[in-house]
């Protein structure tokens, strides 16, 4: 079971029952058993596991990039478990914001025009593209690099970037994915403090990470071992 300190407010993302399960050699693998997991507006939460533990795939279920075996997903109340992968897509693009290790940036395109192809997929008019890119990349404090194509950046300003690139559309959702992985201590604490910043601005915030440095940041502290998710009291 798990909880949170805003228990008076209505779930923003919230996994009812959900499990999932693979074919293994004609056998079931459950990677997620039974979770019942609410998170809530401004919620700050860290989910770690060992590797194999179910925590990848946990992730993908609350990023919406997969959709559950069993148990129902409900985003700001809508029910979301059983949407086609188009619509889920539309949904994701609006709504959750995804960081990830790799930082996932196109090689030969500028840091603004990496930070603007979610509002490509979102139907924004070209003409205003740049300047809520320009905008984003200076939350970060980015903006002097904004025509850079990520060979030319550090590894902290290319995660930058890709931060900047999950804020544009303004998501619920922030969801990154072990986001000072590749980076130095000093790179990797300054990522942190943007992401710290932005929960005090009121941004809900899930960090998928195994580093204990990064975990602590949290308010909520989520784990999952063997597909269990427990969280710590």
């Amino acid at each position: 079971m798990t909880r949170s300190m805003s228990t008076n407010r209505l779930p923003l993302l919230q996994l009812a029952n959900v499990t999932k399960g693979y074919l293994l050699g004609g056998t079931e693998f459950k990677a997620v058993k039974p979770t019942n997991l609410s998170v809530y507006p401004g919620d700050y939460i860290s989910v770690r596991g060992p590797s194999g533990s179910g925590k990848s795939t946990l992730m993908h279920l609350m990023g919406l990039l997969d959709t559950p075996t069993t148990g129902k997903i409900y985003l700001e109340g809508q029910d979301v478990s059983g949407l086609s992968e188009t619509k889920l897509a539309k949904i994701r693009n609006r709504k959750i914001g995804f960081v990830f290790q790799q930082f996932n940036l196109l090689p030969r395109t500028a840091a603004w025009e990496n930070v603007a192809l979610p509002l490509v997929y979102a139907g924004v008019p070209s003409g205003s593209r740049k300047t809520l890119s320009l905008k984003a990349l200076e939350v970060v404090g980015l903006a002097e690099k904004s025509g850079n194509k990520p060979n030319q950046l550090s590894g902290g300003q290319q995660q930058r970037v890709a931060i900047a690139r999950a804020i544009v559309t303004d998501p619920s959702i922030i969801l990154a994915d072990e986001p000072t992985g590749n980076l130095d201590t000093a790179s990797g604490r300054a990522i942190m403090e943007l992401f710290d910043k932005f929960n005090r601005q009121g941004k809900t915030i899930i960090l998928v990470t195994h580093e204990e440095s990064v975990a602590k940041h949290a308010r909520r502290k989520i784990t999952i071992v063997d597909g269990i998710v427990s969280e710590k009291k």
